[in-house]
Formats: C-alpha cells, structure tokens, sequence
C-alpha cells in the first residue's frame, strides 16, 4: 500500500491534494447540524460526486470524507456502533471516484474530546478509538493516512502509535502524514511549536510532517520559513481559504482562487512538497492551484 506516493515523494514531484469537503456540502445545502460523516452511508453519490469534481480540476489525492468519523464524535450522533461501516464505506466512495487515477488519503481527525492528563479519555482509550477507525479506512482500500488538524501534539502521537499497531500486525505499512494546526503566533492551540513537533513527528516516522487549518496562506507561509528547517522530511501545507467573515448571517471565506494560487507557487518555491486546501477552499481553489 502506498508505493505508488511514497514514488511521488522520492521523485520530489509537487503533490496536490484536495480542498474542504464540508464546505462544499455547506454549499450543496448540507447544513452544519447533520452528521456529515454520515453521508457516506446515507448519500453517497453527493460525497463520490465532490471527489470527482476535486479529481476533474487537477487533485492528484483526495481524502476520504471521514474526518470526524470516530467512535466518540459519532455517539453524538447516536452512530458510534456505525463507525467502522461510515469509515470502509467512506474510503470506498472515494476510490471509486479516484478508479485508480489518482490516490486516496484516509482523513483522520483529532478525538473531539481531551485526553490525560488534560481530560478524562485515557491514552488506551484514545489509541483504541483511533485503531478502530484505522482499521476501517484501511480496508476501505485507502493508499495512505491524513493525520490533520490536530492541535495537541500527544493525541496524534496516540494516533500514529494505533495506525502503526494496526499496520504492524498485517505486515504492511502504509504511508502517513502527520498533519499540525497552528495558529498565527506559530504555536498550536496547546502551546506547542514546531520546534517540539516537527522532531517528534520525525522520530515517530512520519512520511511527511505538515501545517493545516486555523489560518490563510499568508500566515502560514510565515510559519513554513522556521518550519522547513526543523525537518528533513517532505512538507505539507494546507491553509484555510483565508479566516472566516460574516456576510449577510453567514460565514464566508474571502481568499479567492487566484489569490491562494499565487501563495501555492511560494509554498513550492519555498519546499512545500504537497499543497492543498483546508475550510473554505474548493474545486476552483484546486484548479487554481494545480
């Protein structure tokens, strides 16, 4: 599993990667009190559809439409028992739409919930909550992992423990990336800098160490110039279409297509070896980009 993009990162070609996926469903009417997890099972031709157009305007890897897919987000749907079948179900849908022409990236996010010492999930229980969604994207099919958005650097340290348990037990690895959210003063949400984290996702042998979420293009290409020279690994880098403004009672993000192109190409010239897009970017943001 994976050769066909740990190719792509041997041969230093730039990697594109897809945009947000639910601000397009926002966009297709899918409003924030649903379960967009859930789609995978209860509209699946609309997720597959999404995958297609992000592939049609130039994605080489889309991500499966499972970021909040686990067991202690869904029970706040009344889902939990569903979570393997929303996982295997979700990276199905977008292998079928990739059909071999492109890669797919299981997306995995943070627990919605603190772990000790800061709450009161235990780290067994964290570990155990990320293998079961693990296990489910991996025999979905998925070519590789996306760690993203996680803001406490212990938590994704659990997650890639579980996925390499997991991978270990079936004798095959699979590709990861081990995605950080920092804001604009350069830390996480918990206070850590890429100092401590690049080093530490690095010993843990992540393929690829990145920056996603929280901010736009400007300041995150700020924070790739300290960040590149933490690490030896290939970079990623996925902002936010900018930071969300109220238009009319409704949450917009401004950065145009052309804009967060523009700042794509600086990320490249600057060592981002995979570019994408996190909340508010699009199909035309990718194309854009791509």
């Amino acid at each position: 599993m994976g050769t066909r993009f740990l190719e792509l990162l041997e041969q230093q070609q730039v990697v594109i990667f897809d945009g947000a996926m639910g601000t397009v469903l926002f966009d297709h009417g899918v409003y924030i009190n649903q379960c967009y997890d859930q789609l995978n099972l209860t509209n699946p031709s609309l997720i597959r559809q999404i995958h297609s157009d992000y592939i049609a305007k130039g994605a080489m890897v889309v991500e499966t439409n499972t970021f909040g897919a686990n067991r202690k987000k869904l029970q706040q749907f009344n889902l939990a028992a569903k979570t393997a079948e929303i996982n295997r179900r979700g990276a199905e849908l977008a292998k079928e739409a990739a059909a071999e022409r492109v890669l797919v990236a299981g997306s995995v996010g943070p627990l919605g919930v603190r772990v000790e010492p800061w709450g009161k999930i235990t780290q067994d229980e964290a570990r155990e909550t990320f293998a079961e969604q693990i296990t489910a994207l991996i025999e979905g099919g998925v070519d590789l992992l996306a760690f993203e958005t996680f803001a406490d650097l212990t938590e994704l340290e659990l997650a890639i423990h579980a996925a390499s348990e997991i991978t270990g037990s079936i004798g095959t690895r699979v590709p990861f990336i081990a995605s950080m959210s920092v804001n604009d003063s350069g830390r996480t949400h918990s206070g850590v800098t890429p100092e401590t984290f690049c080093p530490r996702l690095e010993a843990l042998d992540a393929d690829v160490i990145g920056i996603n979420c929280s901010v736009g293009p400007k300041p995150m290409l700020e924070l790739l110039e300290s960040v590149r020279g933490l690490t030896t690994r290939p970079l990623s880098v996925m902002p936010n279409a900018g930071l969300p403004t109220m238009v009319e009672g409704r949450m917009i993000y401004l950065c145009s297509p052309d804009y967060m192109a523009g700042y794509a190409r600086r990320f490249v010239q600057l060592g981002a070896q995979i570019v994408g897009g996190c909340c508010g970017t699009t199909p035309d943001h990718i194309r854009a980009i791509s």
